[in-house]
């Protein structure tokens, strides 16, 4: 059960509404985020919903059998779109597109990536600072300082940007240079990291694990609302299975399952989901069909010299004809 409380509700009313959740045998845990003051409750026996509801100082209160409660589809009147400011909007009427390349390199790359996005008209650029790479002798990132250049050049174009943090003490460094955390695969289920994001207050993209559910993305997803964050976006980057042929299978049954399951928007990353670079465009409109709110690719100047991520790695020409085709797809889905 969940239970919203009014903006205005006194202390006394909280009381009373707390005794009467513990008259009936069910626990609770107060979340307080940017949007809400909600009470989660657990517990097994029946009541009557009604007596719950009629106590002043509640906004509205939800059943929801779902082990995730905050993030669950089932209390929520419409889905939640992320605003970033300057007319940039995640899961509303508009596919966004997110791009760039895997690793920031250097000041020219950023310069180019970025002309290269504005000409397209994407808002939201993609690039990491730190790599969490398989093999410890793969380029991993220039860091804080790449950071900093990363967000210069993007903010003097209007530009906002979406970065990978790997571990908690990262944040604290980061947060005036980011609009979106990534939480990527390999920390989908690092709880301590998912913790740290639900106090501040950045939008985070979860991606889904190598080999994780879908309900356990939701479940990382509910840890940081839980936590106080209710800017979250889900994404869906491809599984691990025993098909070799491709670097991830990329799951689109996800994409409409993840909707309906949870109000928060879903993205689709078909750059690791397939990880061959001239099927990114044909997987990133095939996530657009499936109802993806957004699609993250990676794009460089030079595919064939990326320093990460080479073979699933779009050139700027391509990315151009991808945009074309997703804003076609996109008007022929709407009529």
């Amino acid at each position: 059960m969940i239970i919203q409380l009014d903006k205005q509700c006194s202390q006394e009313s909280y009381q009373r509404i707390t005794q009467r959740v513990e008259s009936i045998d069910y626990q609770f845990k107060r979340i307080q985020t940017q949007y809400g003051d909600y009470l989660v409750c657990i517990g097994k026996s029946e009541f009557d919903i009604r007596s719950i509801g009629a106590l002043p100082g509640i906004s509205d209160v939800h059943r929801v059998s779902d082990q995730y409660k905050l993030v669950s589809a089932k209390w929520k009147v419409g889905r939640t779109v992320i605003d970033l400011g300057d007319n940039v909007r995640i899961g509303g009427d508009e596919v966004v597109v997110m791009a760039g390349p895997c690793s920031i390199e250097g000041p020219d790359q950023i310069e180019s990536s970025v002309k290269a996005l504005l000409k397209c008209g994407i808002k939201i650029m993609r690039g990491g600072v730190y790599k969490p790479r398989s093999s410890p002798y793969s380029f991993r990132g220039i860091g804080l300082e790449g950071l900093k250049e990363f967000y210069k050049t993007c903010r003097e174009h209007g530009i906002k940007i979406i970065t990978e943090v790997m571990q908690s003490s990262q944040i604290e460094d980061m947060y005036p240079y980011v609009d979106v955390f990534q939480v990527g695969a390999r920390n989908s289920q690092n709880f301590n990291l998912l913790d740290a994001l639900g106090e501040v207050d950045k939008t985070v993209m979860i991606k889904r694990g190598i080999s994780g559910s879908i309900n356990e993305l939701l479940q990382s997803a509910e840890y940081v609302f839980s936590g106080g964050n209710e800017r979250i976006m889900l994404c869906e980057r491809g599984i691990r299975t025993h098909e070799t042929a491709y670097r991830n299978t990329l799951d689109l049954n996800a994409i409409p399952i993840l909707k309906k399951k949870s109000h928060l928007p879903v993205i689709s990353d078909p750059s690791h989901g397939i990880g061959i670079r001239e099927f990114v465009v044909p997987m990133s409109l095939a996530s657009v069909a499936a109802g993806a709110d957004g699609i993250i690719v990676e794009a460089h100047e030079r595919p064939h010299e990326a320093l990460s991520d080479a073979a699933q790695t779009i050139s700027h020409e391509d990315l151009e004809v991808l945009v074309g085709k997703v804003r076609a797809l996109e008007s022929a889905l709407k009529n």
